[in-house]
């Protein structure tokens, strides 16, 4: 049962038809974890902390720095030098003293990434380079979680959600990431964050709408991005929707499946 102060809290959330008094309930009850307190981790976190997600996990074994500040809102200048993580806790914790946080100030692995994973319901994914995304999405699906995974470039980014360990209604496998992704790029071609730069507001707005995915997971309601890949252009102010499915070549619920466990990452 919520009490007083969660009932005002949330209001706003339990007049509304499509989450109420259950959709709350599912928040409270909800495990998520959040790879990357950084551009994309921070507003998510805010917001799903907002929400009222019972237990929020943060994975990142950076610290801050000035240049973030453009960018990670959930952090700020006197947090310059501390552990994201610690940064991100603290404020989530102001935000919303009935969250409970879980801090995981590490580089996420081959070796760590399913003991990490197993204790949560679904896994947010807000890293900003190739090889932790298909980390997590190969995880997510040995270790049978769902994944809502965002990316950004210098105007645009991205947003999906990945149920590779479930089937369609048709009865088709649900594609896994490596279905639309088949390969990351060369290493070099795509520049670092630090070279090409990053519109600060895009982040936010890719964040923002990462958590609300989740709280869609979560609570239920509309359809959910699996199978579709959302593609905002920032330079245009386009928001486009692609439609994928499953591969029957991918490596890792294919056919010939040839990805067996997660000791192809580092």
């Amino acid at each position: 049962m919520l009490n007083e102060d969660e009932l005002e809290r949330y209001a706003r959330h339990l007049v509304l038809r499509e989450v109420g008094g259950p959709g709350q309930a599912a928040l409270r009850r909800a495990r998520v974890l959040v790879v990357g307190a950084g551009g994309l981790g921070a507003p998510a976190l805010l917001y799903l902390a907002a929400a009222g997600v019972g237990t929020l996990g943060i994975v990142d074994d950076d610290v801050v720095s000035l240049s973030n500040l453009q960018r990670q809102v959930i952090h700020d200048s006197s947090d310059v030098g501390a552990l994201k993580v610690d940064s991100a806790a603290a404020a989530i914790r102001s935000l919303n003293p009935h969250v409970s946080v879980k801090t995981h100030p590490v580089r996420l692995t081959g070796a760590n990434a399913l003991a990490l994973i197993e204790g949560y319901d679904l896994v947010a994914d807000g890293s900003d380079n190739f090889a932790t995304r298909y980390l997590v999405a190969d995880a997510c699906f040995f270790a049978r979680k769902p994944l809502v995974t965002a990316a950004v470039g210098t105007f645009d980014g991205t947003l999906t959600t990945i149920r590779a360990h479930e089937r369609a209604s048709d009865g088709r496998p649900n594609p896994t990431y490596r279905c639309i992704f088949p390969e990351p790029p060369p290493p070099g071609t795509v520049p670092a964050c630090a070279e090409a730069g990053i519109l600060g507001a895009l982040v936010g707005v890719l964040g923002s709408m990462m958590a609300l995915e989740v709280i869609r997971e979560i609570v239920g309601f509309g359809e959910g991005l699996v199978g579709r890949l959302l593609m905002v252009d920032a330079r245009s102010m386009r928001f486009e929707t692609l439609r994928y499915a499953w591969d029957r070549s991918n490596p890792l619920s294919g056919e010939r499946p040839t990805i067996a466990d997660l000791s192809i990452h580092p």
